[in-house]
């Protein structure tokens, strides 16, 4: 059996230059990826990948229009005014995803270099799953209130998509040839912007089906199907994660952790001849396995690594600038309804359990027109541009536009919101900010990190960016909900758009901290020799008593 596994992996060189010969065939079956031409397999993996980041979205940003619909059934009812969630917990349900992201990007990412690519992913997104069915079916009593389980089921949601950056973002890059990678990469991306748009519009025609309802029987008070609409809002974020979660667990494991982490070389060779022949790959358990002594993540290492300046800057670099976009798009992509209703956007003159379902509609027809004239069309120039233009200069236009849209609209937020033009320019810079964070930062700090680190860190390092991220959205979401009300309801809206610019703004400077990624390799841009990179094994002279009882590799 041995001598028929051995012969399966080709024969393995021997003697002090066998390290030469493993060296040479990690960079042969390096550059054979990198040198691929575009397969049916590169489209599998964005499918695989990018259905992930639909789903993670949808889950994500349908809380924006549900937090309306749960405070009209849960909210606390003011007189002449329609019920709401009170600050509490309207933060709650919006923060608990991203705390909950934060924590699996980290956690995630890490175990993506420890255990494996292939093995943790498909683990991530039944936690999704899971977590968005059973907020579908949530319920509250006495004891605990249904804005308190939804937080619970939402926190443990968010481990689940954010387990998913680093991993989607990881494996499409490693698979990814050279000059197409930056495609790949936003391809999968991109998905976001779908997730988004699916989730607006399926809350448009909930809402409008309910709608019609009343219209027809205006007799009933039909209010609590407000509680039927946020949950099958909700409850159908899980479709498309249930549809991907087979494709997930077959995937193969990334030649490239094969080879760096396991330090399997022959293994490698052969999944890289599958995977871009036939599109499939095998694994013999009992095959005889070389290892090749290359690089280990530790601690040590780590610090090592990170420790070097033209290291530790991309970091800081990738990690901040991720900071300070999350600042901008979740604190307006959680909150664009406040915003709308905040300017008057579509207000209804309708009062009582019709004016509930019209302000609805409303708010459900803006979101739709911010999706499709903002963030899908700019996440699909990015596309367009990422391989040719580069990542670098697409999110340094990114901030710069971001920062002169958000101080027009925050310094001249009293005179665009006086009459209905105005009303409407505002809308229209939005969704101009919308698309430059798309074609801009948004895809870009989600395409640097997963690539610029070498392969036993790129998972932890993209988790570590993400995370900064969340930390980001985080901050956005507890500040606005603590400061749109200043000086009155929705009052402070203008000033926390001016802040937003500012942080536009020092992410053009985080940005300088990064070098250009396109059309290179993913071990050139790692700054590690790649020239001997498989080294010479280690003997090691056991003595005992004064006397060489033997040596070991």
């Amino acid at each position: 059996m041995a001598e028929k596994a051995a012969s399966s992996t080709g024969s393995f060189p021997k003697g002090p230059e066998a390290h030469y010969v493993l060296d040479e065939r990690r960079r042969a079956a390096l550059a054979e990826v990198d040198n691929a031409a575009f397969s049916w397999f590169h489209v599998k993996v964005c499918m695989v990948a990018g259905v992930g980041f639909f789903t993670d979205a949808y889950d994500i940003f349908a809380i924006n229009i549900a937090a309306t619909m749960l405070g009209y059934v849960y909210g606390h009812q003011t007189p002449g005014v329609a019920a709401k969630l009170n600050v509490n917990q309207d933060l709650g349900v919006k923060v608990a995803t991203p705390v909950g992201t934060l924590c699996g990007q980290l956690l995630f990412g890490w175990l993506a270099d420890v255990v494996g690519r292939k093995r943790m992913y498909g683990v991530e997104l039944m936690i999704i799953i899971v977590g968005t069915f059973a907020q579908a079916l949530s319920a509250g009593n006495h004891a605990v209130s249904i804005v308190g389980v939804l937080v619970v089921w939402r926190f443990l949601m968010g481990i689940g998509i954010g387990g998913d950056y680093p991993l989607s973002a990881t494996i499409s890059s490693e698979f990814a040839s050279t000059r197409i990678r930056g495609r790949m990469m936003t391809a999968v991306f991109a998905a976001q912007g779908w997730g988004n748009f699916a989730a607006v519009l399926v809350s448009f025609i909930v809402t409008v089906a309910f709608k019609n309802k009343i219209i027809a029987d205006p007799d009933v008070n039909h209010l609590n199907h407000v509680d039927y609409m946020w949950r099958i809002v909700i409850g159908l974020g899980c479709v498309p994660g249930v549809v991907a979660l087979y494709f997930r667990l077959t995937i193969p494991e990334t030649p490239r952790f094969t080879m760096d982490i396991e330090r399997n070389i022959a293994q490698a060779s052969e999944d890289i001849n599958g995977v871009l022949t036939t599109g499939q790959f095998n694994h013999d358990p009992d095959a005889v396995v070389q290892r090749a002594d290359a690089p280990r993540a530790s601690w040590a290492d780590f610090k090592a690594y990170f420790g070097k300046w033209e290291n530790g800057k991309i970091l800081l670099g990738t990690a901040y600038s991720w900071f300070a976009l999350d600042i901008a798009f979740y604190g307006l992509g959680l909150n664009s309804s406040i915003i709308l209703q905040a300017i008057g956007f579509g207000t209804p003159p309708t009062k009582g359990t019709l004016g509930v379902y019209e302000t609805l509609h409303n708010v459900t027809v803006g979101n739709l027109i911010i999706s499709v004239a903002g963030l899908i069309p700019g996440y699909w120039v990015s596309f367009l541009f990422i391989d040719s233009w580069g990542r670098k200069p697409i999110q340094l236009m990114g901030f710069i536009m971001l920062t002169i849209l958000f101080v027009i609209m925050g310094f001249g937020y009293d005179k665009l919101i006086a009459s209905t033009g105005g009303k409407n320019a505002f809308v229209f810079l939005y969704c101009l900010t919308n698309f430059f964070q798309n074609f801009g930062p948004n895809t870009t700090t989600f395409v640097i990190p997963g690539e610029i680190f070498p392969t036993r860190y790129r998972s932890t390092g993209h988790g570590i960016s993400a995370a900064s991220g969340k930390l980001g959205a985080i901050v956005a979401q507890v500040g606005f909900s603590r400061m749109v009300n200043i000086g009155g309801t929705n009052k402070f809206v203008k000033h926390i758009i001016e802040i937003l610019a500012f942080f536009m703004l020092t992410g053009i400077f985080s940005t300088l901290l990064l070098p250009e990624t396109k059309q290179q390799s993913l071990e050139e841009l790692s700054n590690e020799n790649q020239e001997g990179f498989v080294r010479p094994p280690t003997t090691k002279i056991e003595v005992q008593d004064g006397v060489v009882v033997g040596r070991r590799v």
